[in-house]
């Protein structure tokens, strides 16, 4: 299915990274559903822009409910079932290396809190989303994640590690809906300049990466974004389980 043909959930899709995707995903006439839980005005501005490729919902991805009423609103929106998601929301979290717990600090609430909105989360749209994605033996799901995974140059131990259960997450969902033509990966990206959550980074730090990464410049989030439309595209039809580091070069595999 070509990416002008699929109707694409963006958690967090109003603001940061997540509005550099929904850009994207516009760029290439997909329709588009904007999760937002407190960026109502960026989402509707993009809805009054693009209306008849845009709806915007509001729903707090950790909870089950509202993303079953928020997948079930889509439907009736556009007529058909939401058949790709990108699971990219962040929920409270803001990479400043000195505000960030460390192992004296660290509790098993901030362990938790991470892990509800990275795995649980794509839990929440992956099982919301798997009734239409059958019907149509069709879909698409990318989980966000970290290179800091693979180097944790920076230890922020709770969202890492979120995050490192979110790709085990993706190659065990891969393995399971590959059968029903469902497409699972993820794309995991190094420090971005600029996001939200990445606007307390001093401009030192930002220095340091792109003299360390081998395009010599810091990725932005609309590079970042364009890989998300290769994910999508029939180009990687036969690529699942997988996990694309999208940092410049900085690591490796």
């Amino acid at each position: 299915m070509q990416i002008k043909d699929q109707i694409v959930l963006i958690t967090g899709g109003a603001r940061g990274l997540g509005l550099a995707i929904s850009k994207a995903l516009l760029r290439e006439k997909a329709r588009i559903v904007v999760n937002y839980l407190s960026s109502e005005q960026s989402a509707k501005q993009l809805e009054q822009e693009y209306p008849e490729q845009v709806f915007c919902v509001q729903a707090d991805v950790t909870n089950a409910d509202q993303i079953k009423a928020l997948f079930l609103a889509a439907k009736q929106h556009f007529g058909s079932p939401i058949n790709a998601v990108v699971n990219n929301a962040l929920v409270h979290f803001e990479f400043n290396g000195d505000a960030r717990p460390d192992l004296i600090s660290l509790t098993a609430e901030h362990l938790q809190s991470q892990f509800n909105g990275a795995v649980q989360a794509a839990l929440n749209t992956t099982q919301a989303a798997l009734e239409g994605m059958k019907k149509q033996q069709f879909g698409r799901i990318i989980n966000i994640g970290t290179n800091l995974v693979q180097n944790p140059v920076v230890p922020y131990h709770d969202y890492t590690a979120a995050k490192a259960a979110l790709l085990a997450f993706t190659r065990t969902s891969a393995h399971e809906l590959g059968q029903y033509g469902i497409n699972v990966n993820m794309l995991s990206g190094g420090l971005l300049q600029t996001t939200d959550a990445s606007k307390a980074t001093p401009d030192a730090v930002f220095d340091l990466i792109a003299a360390s990464t081998p395009l010599r410049r810091v990725t932005t989030p609309e590079e970042f974004a364009d890989a998300v439309l290769m994910f999508l595209s029939p180009f990687s039809r036969a690529v699942t389980g997988q996990n694309l580091i999208v940092d410049g070069g900085l690591v490796k595999g």
